[in-house]
């Protein structure tokens, strides 16, 4: 059996990881979209480094598009197979499959207009709406626990993550000549005692481990500041200075996060009297699909709904979903808090209203969660002076703030607890996937003094044989 890796490899988004047997049988975990800087995105994003019909079987992590957004184009390519993954991750790639494709057309159809003006020829989107609801025919959806057999050498199950609704890692045992092998693909995981969701299960042994690694070498702020914190944030801008405050969020999860810990403050009667508003039909449709698997989050989350059954609300929030609103928030003159996508500030309404604050000190930009270095909320988290906005230039005069509690994903802690139910001596070898080279080292030397002797940092396209 061996193993190679086209995604995700040295680099946070693009998650693909390919396991073929020796009976030539192929499966892929994960197929995700590279993100970041578009002109490279591009290019990665249509090279596989395999041949989609020779997959086959797709297992997916969770509904997040650097996991899931290249499925229609897979299918596309010519894989006929079965795309496996929770009920969660199902309801919230619906939506985002056919955001991500709406995005798509769009953007070809805007670089075509440019292209016809050259005399040069049209582009086709990398898929279209069509393609994605295609998909939409291969899923199955398999519980937590359940142990899913395949085929007769082939079986897996999912444990919650806790990173986003429906969030699972792979648990695969294959059958290779009269010998079981177990193999773990933790997915993107989650943080311990999160506000909403249950933090990440002990799973069984494996003889391989691949483990995701974005925050491997630092340590997030405690979760119960960020109430203080992102009121502090409120106060400061839109009391004090008289400002507005744009929130960069992703749809699923970070906005019912922010939400939530709003709708806390409200009743509390700690919020200012300002209006709130959720930019993004996206995360309208997020936060409704969240709503209709409350059951499936924390045990203080539901505490908290005998206080309030309508935790994603609260009297002074808007949720907007029509392009009009929208750009009147823009024109609006009056302090108030806006939470918009995408998380990354790269794409999305939120780049119209950091476009029309940054140049004011008055205003504030709060990135509460990761951003690809090359991103825009990765240029404005290292503190550039001044950014591009649709081709144009601006000087960055509005406040930065950073809040770190609020991230999904695992800090090094989180890790280290993850995998503490695996003793290292059973481990052939470790895996780092979805993380920046520097950080994974950092992770590599910790990992190797906590008894894990085979740490490898794979490549694109790199593979490795399994024994």
């Amino acid at each position: 059996m061996k193993i190679s890796f086209h995604g995700a490899a040295q680099m946070v988004t693009g998650s693909k990881h390919l396991l073929e047997l020796k009976n030539g049988s192929k499966i892929l975990l994960d197929c995700g979209m590279f993100q970041g800087n578009p002109k490279e995105a591009a290019v990665l994003n249509l090279n596989w480094g395999f041949v989609p019909a020779q997959i086959d079987y797709l297992i997916l992590s969770h509904a997040h598009i650097d996991h899931c957004g290249l499925i229609p184009k897979l299918i596309k390519d010519g894989y006929s197979g079965k795309v496996y993954c929770t009920p969660g991750t199902f309801d919230l790639a619906r939506i985002l499959l056919l955001d991500s494709a709406h995005i798509q057309e769009q953007d070809a159809f805007y670089v075509n207009k440019k292209r016809a003006r050259q005399g040069e020829k049209p582009i086709k989107p990398l898929y279209t709406i069509k393609d994605a609801h295609k998909a939409f025919e291969h899923f199955v959806e398999v519980p937590y626990h359940e142990l899913k057999e395949i085929n007769e050498h082939i079986k897996f199950q999912f444990t919650d993550v806790g990173h986003i609704l429906g969030a699972a890692a792979i648990h695969l045992t294959i059958e290779e000549s009269g010998k079981e092998t177990q193999i773990t693909f933790s997915g993107d995981v989650g943080r311990y005692n999160d506000e909403l969701l249950r933090s990440p299960e002990k799973f069984p042994q494996a003889d391989y481990l691949l483990l995701e690694s974005t925050y491997g070498d630092s340590l997030h702020e405690d979760v119960r500041i960020t109430e203080n914190k992102l009121l502090e944030a409120i106060v400061d801008t839109c009391v004090h200075k008289r400002g507005k405050l744009i929130i960069p969020s992703f749809s699923v999860g970070r906005t019912q996060e922010i939400v939530y810990t709003l709708n806390r403050l409200e009743i509390d009667n700690k919020l200012p009297d300002l209006d709130f508003f959720v930019d993004s039909p996206l995360s309208v449709e997020a936060t409704n699909i969240i709503k209709e698997h409350m059951n499936e989050l924390n045990k203080k989350f539901q505490q908290f709904r005998g206080k309030d059954p309508e935790p994603f609300d609260f009297k002074r929030l808007q949720y907007i979903t029509d392009l009009e609103d929208s750009k009147i928030l823009n024109a609006r003159k009056e302090p108030c808090v806006i939470i918009s996508a995408s998380g990354m500030a790269d794409a999305g309404r939120v780049k119209h209203h950091i476009k029309n604050v940054i140049s004011y000190a008055k205003n504030t930009i709060l990135i509460v969660g990761y951003c690809e270095p090359r991103s825009l909320g990765g240029k404005l988290m290292r503190g550039e002076k001044e950014v591009t906005l649709f081709g144009d230039p601006y000087l960055v005069n509005a406040e930065v703030r950073v809040m770190r509690s609020m991230s999904a994903h695992g800090d090094y802690d989180d890790l280290c607890q993850f995998i503490a139910c695996q003793n290292p001596d059973l481990v052939k070898q470790l895996f780092l996937v979805h993380g920046e080279p520097e950080v994974q080292q950092n992770f590599k030397n910790k990992l190797i003094h906590k008894g894990f002797t085979d740490v490898e940092i794979p490549e694109m396209h790199q593979q490795f044989y399994l024994t």
